[in-house]
């Protein structure tokens, strides 16, 4: 079964022919995962520009960072920035609009009156948990196609990939 990766192959294999660097089932690999989390991505963003409420994608990704963080229930504007690859002037534009819609809170660290601390509120908290599922089955949606068996044999490979990277 070929797609649309098989011809962008193709076309790159016909033109190195007789170039050994050129790896067709890398680029095959690479690509195709580019695709996928691409359909995510879209798909993410549509189901963000159907919602009725105040409350954009950018805000959820943001709300996400702060709730999976590995720092215990709180963190600073620079960490989140820096989690959700953003700048900081764009971080505080998000955080702005979530402290105005009562999602999380800023105060000044007790320790080191220099820092803020950003934390969840209950409401966040809440509207993190009721996005995150529907994440979650769109996600799900994009590998429906695999068995749990492939699944897991997918999973193990990216592993060994990862390790190799570092990652």
């Amino acid at each position: 079964m070929e797609d649309g990766v098989d011809q962008h192959v193709a076309r790159w294999a016909s033109f190195w022919k007789d170039e050994p660097k050129f790896a067709p089932e890398v680029e095959g690999a690479l690509v195709r995962m580019k695709h996928i989390l691409r359909w995510v991505e879209r798909s993410d963003a549509a189901a963000f520009a159907r919602n009725d409420e105040d409350f954009t994608l950018q805000d959820y990704k943001t709300l996400h960072v702060l709730m999976i963080q590995p720092w215990p229930t709180e963190a600073t504007p620079a960490q989140l920035a820096e989690a959700a690859n953003v700048t900081r002037a764009a971080m505080t534009s998000r955080l702005d609009r979530l402290e105005s819609a009562g999602l999380v809170t800023r105060t000044i660290d007790a320790q080191d009156r220099r820092r803020v601390l950003i934390r969840p509120t209950p409401a966040g908290r809440d509207k993190w948990s009721g996005y995150i599922f529907q994440g979650m089955a769109r996600d799900q949606e994009a590998l429906k196609v695999l068995s749990l068996d492939e699944l897991e044999q997918l999973n193990g490979l990216l592993r060994k990939v990862l390790h190799s990277l570092g990652e």
